[in-house]
């Protein structure tokens, strides 16, 4: 028999219908006049629908900038500021592992499988993409900082870091087979807000640390302090008495590193250039991500404003990129290539592994991150059903539920098998849902192969690494504080008008932005492990001998426990909203007079 050209699976496959459709581009790419009163038309995608491949792989490619900012920030700041400061090798792996892994997550995730056996399912089955979380990022980065400081080698603790990760994420494999109201009633948007908005205060205080020129350099910025300038560099001071009957003493300079040494003083480096600490070079560079966030929100294509983030901080990088530090005839780059140069042309993950081990002191901010997740998922979940035009109130709403969060714990579970941080469900793609209207999983299908694309690029991790910090501060201080936003917004949803509420508010906020604002009331400062007077093990507030190994254990997990915003800021809303009765009922004869004006 004959085959009839264009019946094969191949031909109907590859039809122009299937290829490309009849999209109108226009609305989606056409720039925005802002003060133009004409609505735009754009056809709606549900959440099954066959779209062409086309259009999926245009979607996915938005999806994918929206998640990109967000998903190289944690690994990226934890393997440089944490881990190996001059190792870019491996803050290029990091980078390139959490894109893999987001996308062979976010593809899960999307297509949903069903568990033999059991009526249980594995995803969302909604275009629901999965990233790197922020909330596991300061409980990283202290976990690492006091195991370091005992001691221990900086890629052994993040080994170890990620074996206790092991162990905590069955936390929300356990809390996905709780029906959603339970769940909910026992962690009410009030409790949820407060983690949420903590988590966003502390994070922005680093993405400014970082605005400025580093985290690193932020907190030695100290030592460029009028009082202390003097005394650090190199070699010794000699302090001469014997013209009063002294003697001759001879102390040590306090050494500027870590940070660029530049004259023996403490400077941030931005490429070839280095300059003290919130220079106006370093805040200018920072600031021109937020001034290009701002034109493409004015004058963007809804295309433009779903991938903002990274638009904004590749013109930040072009900016660097064109601009020189001259001092008189000596110029320097605030970019250099040799990053971008050592970078591998391929790469996946376990090309750099760690030895798993257990950090006992992180297991309840490891907790208390797991059940904050698993609250936001449940948010993140319903925003996505509404943005995709689906009922909450549907069986397929409860499965979604279900299998987001078992797909969190599960893939947060085998992240670290991968060598990555915590995945969780990412809640700025539903505004791209938003803007498109195509709420089909065959975009974020298309996402997770992008993103997995992406990171087996090498190179594409190599023009990351090489972004100056300040420039990652203008990107990482805006998506930071839109975590304290979407906090805000869960806390609007309570009545503030309520004393009860309030009350609750103002306890665990007050405590947690306090030690966000001032972490050093509890924590040890950097470089100096055991010293903080609030429960020192060693150095000059220690009357005794020095703390045991096991009491070491015990003060590290107190002392991370209250200097991290969110866990003392949740455990706080979660007694205070326990323990509070409810307010009185007040009884009038007449209505009140605002009601009687109305």
């Amino acid at each position: 028999s004959r085959i009839v050209r264009g019946t094969t699976p191949l031909d109907m496959a590859l039809t122009k219908e299937k290829l490309i459709g009849d999209y109108d581009w226009g609305a989606l790419c056409l720039p925005t006049v802002p003060w133009s009163k004409s609505t735009r038309k754009m056809p709606f995608f549900a959440r099954n629908d066959d779209i062409p491949i086309l259009v999926a792989a245009v979607m996915g490619l938005q999806h994918c900038f929206a998640m990109i900012g967000g998903l190289i920030t944690p690994p990226f700041v934890v393997m440089k500021f944490s881990v190996a400061f001059t190792d870019v090798k491996l803050q290029q792996y990091a980078i390139a592992a959490s894109l893999i892994l987001a996308g062979i997550f976010s593809i899960v995730n999307c297509l949903q499988f069903k568990i033999p056996g059991t009526p249980y399912v594995l995803g969302t089955g909604v275009l629901s993409v999965l990233g790197t979380s922020f909330t596991f990022l300061p409980v990283f980065e202290n976990g690492i900082s006091a195991m370091k400081a005992d001691g221990v080698d900086a890629e052994d603790a993040y080994g170890k870091m990620l074996g206790t990760v092991l162990v905590c994420s069955f936390l929300e494999i356990f809390l996905s087979f709780i029906p959603k109201e339970q769940l909910r009633r026992m962690f009410p948007p009030l409790v949820t807000g407060v983690a949420v908005m903590c988590i966003g205060i502390g994070l922005t205080g680093t993405g400014m640390k970082y605005w400025g020129g580093g985290a690193v350099c932020a907190e030695v910025a100290w030592k460029n302090h009028q009082s202390a300038y003097d005394l650090v560099g190199f070699g010794s001071i000699v302090q001469n008495d014997t013209w009063k009957g002294g003697d001759v003493t001879t102390y040590g300079k306090i050494l500027p590193i870590p940070g660029t040494v530049c004259g023996g003083k403490t400077c941030c480096e931005a490429g070839d250039v280095a300059l003290p600490f919130g220079s106006p070079e370093l805040i200018g560079l920072g600031f021109s991500v937020f001034v290009m966030l701002v034109l493409v929100e004015l004058f963007g294509s809804p295309m433009m404003k779903n991938c903002n983030v990274i638009i904004a901080l590749l013109f930040g990088y072009f900016v660097a990129g064109v601009s020189e530090k001259c001092v008189g005839s000596e110029c320097k780059k605030f970019v250099v290539d040799t990053k971008i140069e050592a970078a591998e042309d391929i790469t996946f993950l376990w090309a750099k592994t760690f030895k798993l081990g257990f950090y006992g002191p992180a297991v309840f901010p490891l907790l208390i991150a797991f059940l904050v997740t698993t609250l936001e998922t449940i948010g993140d979940i319903g925003a996505v059903y509404d943005a995709s035009e689906e009922s909450v109130e549907s069986e397929g709403f409860d499965k979604s539920i279900q299998g987001g969060l078992l797909s969190d714990g599960v893939c947060s579970f085998l992240a670290a098998l991968g060598t990555g941080m915590p995945n969780t469900t990412f809640s700025q793609n539903n505004g791209v849902i938003a803007l498109t209207k195509c709420a089909s999983r065959r975009a974020g299908v298309a996402c997770g192969c992008w993103l997995i694309f992406f990171g087996i690029l090498a190179k594409v991790s190599g023009i990351i690494s090489a972004i100056p910090d300040c420039v990652i501060g203008g990107m990482t201080t805006f998506l930071f504080v839109n975590v304290f936003v979407s906090g805000l917004k869960t806390v609007a949803q309570v009545d503030l008008a309520s004393r009860r509420n309030r009350m609750v508010l103002a306890i665990s906020l007050g405590v947690g932005i306090g030690v966000a604002i001032v972490p050093y009331v509890f924590a040890d400062m950097r470089a100096s492990y055991g010293t903080s007077p609030f429960f020192p093990c060693k150095g000059p507030f220690r009357n005794e001998e020095d703390c045991t190994k096991a009491e070491r254990g015990v003060r590290d997990g107190i002392v991370q426990f209250l200097s991290t915003p969110y866990c003392v800021g949740t455990v706080l809303a979660i007694l205070m909203n326990a323990i509070l009765p409810p307010d009185m009922e007040i009884l009038r004869k007449d209505p009140p007079i605002s009601e009687n004006k109305a």
